[in-house]
């Protein structure tokens, strides 16, 4: 016998759900073609949670021939717009009441905080409203070109929409392809992180009791060089959306290009700069480059993981920064007081301490952390490295994790040649008193957001992306509509008639 499509689990906190383990396809769960399965692994205990059905190329071709039947052969894309609103606005409204499960799952599978996962279950809820809100408000445009033809265009779907999410914000990222995608009539193939696949395929039940046709969304649970591979170069596949590293965005931009020249949105890494300004409210401030780069145990592609302080305030700023750091409570995600839970996975561990490693043998002073926390779990310390040098690779390359640099400057245009000396571009942090700094300093960042006294600050309506090798494309906002409509344009000769 093969692997049960649902299985029940007890939480650590004590809840009990069924949690599905097989593929998500056409309103369903059922088991992959292969019947092969993997592990699900609790990265604060290294034990297993549960095993879920791996997909393949196989998987991916049923998947993609249910989500074109519904998209060419039912009226899901045509109907009446505010129909696909009241849906996601009763999934929203759906994932609110089972918030502390959701949550939950998001904990023992990615190893975050659950005060944290609770935030996250709610910016997931909020955003799937707001695309309820956009879904009847994709507007066309009549263009005025004289008075011999009528002209106007209109913003179609793109059809079948393939995505690849990452495992820092399971649950989030869902939504943030989801979202949109479903809200302008597209339908979808869904390829989750191999280590975090719980918390989506829970959502997609939501999704069948709000009532959405079969097929809209589909669920693969796989792994890159197989499942996502077989997304990313599908001939049926419109559009490509991929939320990771820059070097698998590389992959996916070629495969896209390979196949059927796909639509690309790519939402990458990230190694921000977070500055601090002398005339900053200093106790804020570190509150914010504390939230910055311990958040979601560092996991975060824009966290703010080089933080530079002017040089009147940098030994003031450090002190109160190792303080804070040596404040944050690492361990068990579900201890309500913990605000740092596990890294994700031993491999990521590895990298993490390798890079403080690194740190050391290139003469960056490391002020607290850069270990292991504990015997058992993925847990590291905060760490902070001082007196780093721009050419070092511990201040150039993304680390993600509980890991940051910090650099004093002096002169405003120094600190704009280092905070843009970077391949990145994904967002960055100012904290000041002075509104007219504060924009100017703005202005000249080369990121796709910048947070002025405040960091990790979220809004739906406040588009989100990067610049330079942090992506292309938005998510959030009405910009995210933007990767999921084409424009059609109808021009109309007129005959003039006269009585």
């Amino acid at each position: 016998m093969g692997l049960p499509l649902s299985t029940k689990i007890t939480l650590p906190n004590g809840i009990v759900y069924d949690q599905p383990t097989g593929l998500f396809i056409n309103g369903e769960f059922v088991p992959s073609k292969s019947g092969k399965v993997f592990e699900v692994i609790d990265p604060s205990t290294e034990e297993k949670i549960t095993d879920v059905y791996e997909g393949f190329a196989e998987d991916v071709d049923i998947a993609v021939d249910v989500a074109e039947h519904v998209f060419k052969k039912t009226n899901w894309a045509t109907q009446d717009p505010a129909v696909r609103g009241k849906l996601l606005s009763k999934l929203a409204d759906l994932i609110e009441r089972d918030l502390e499960i959701l949550a939950s799952i998001e904990s023992v599978d990615n190893g975050k905080a659950i005060v944290l996962a609770r935030g996250d279950i709610g910016l997931v809820a909020n955003y799937i409203r707001s695309c309820a809100g956009w879904a009847d408000k994709v507007f066309g445009k009549v263009v005025e070109s004289g008075d011999s033809h009528f002209s106007y265009s209109r913003r179609e779907p793109l059809g079948v929409c393939g995505q690849i999410i990452p495992w820092n914000f399971p649950l989030l990222m869902w939504s943030w392809k989801i979202g949109p995608a479903l809200a302008t009539g597209n339908t979808c193939v869904m390829k989750t992180a191999e280590s975090t696949p719980l918390s989506a395929l829970y959502a997609c039940k939501l999704l069948n009791e709000a009532g959405f046709p079969p097929g809209v969304l589909n669920i693969i649970n796989g792994f890159g060089p197989t499942a996502g591979s077989a997304i990313a170069t599908h001939p049926k596949i419109k559009k490509i959306a991929f939320t990771g590293s820059t070097n698998t965005g590389r992959i996916i931009m070629k495969a896209a290009a390979d196949s059927n020249l796909k639509k690309v949105t790519l939402e990458l890494g990230g190694k921000s700069p977070n500055i601090v300004f002398a005339d900053a409210d200093i106790e804020q401030a570190v509150a914010n480059i504390s939230l910055g780069i311990f958040y979601n145990s560092g996991e975060v592609c824009c966290a703010g993981s080089r933080v530079y302080v002017q040089d009147s305030v940098y030994d003031k700023v450090l002190a109160e920064f190792a303080k804070d750091a040596a404040k944050v409570k690492v361990g068990n995600p579900f201890d309500e007081e913990v605000f740092q839970g596990a890294q994700t996975s031993q491999m990521q561990v590895d990298k993490i301490l390798s890079y403080v490693k690194v740190g050391k043998e290139e003469g960056a002073r490391l002020i607290c952390g850069g270990e292991r926390l504990g015997t058992k779990g993925y847990f590291i310390k905060p760490t902070i490295f001082a007196d780093v040098k721009e050419n070092m690779r511990i201040v150039r390359e993304e680390i993600f994790g509980p890991v940051v640099t910090i650099t004093k400057f002096s002169s405003i245009n120094d600190l704009i040649e280092m905070a843009n000396n970077s391949e990145y571009g994904l967002a960055a942090g100012i904290h000041t008193t002075d509104i007219n700094k504060a924009i100017d300093v703005s202005n000249r960042i080369s990121s796709g957001t910048v947070w002025i006294n405040t960091y990790n600050d979220f809004h739906p309506m406040v588009p989100f992306g990067g610049y330079n090798q942090s992506g292309i494309g938005r998510e959030m906002g009405a910009e995210a509509l933007d990767n999921y409509t084409q424009t059609k344009a109808v021009r109309i000769k007129l005959t003039r008639k006269d009585a």
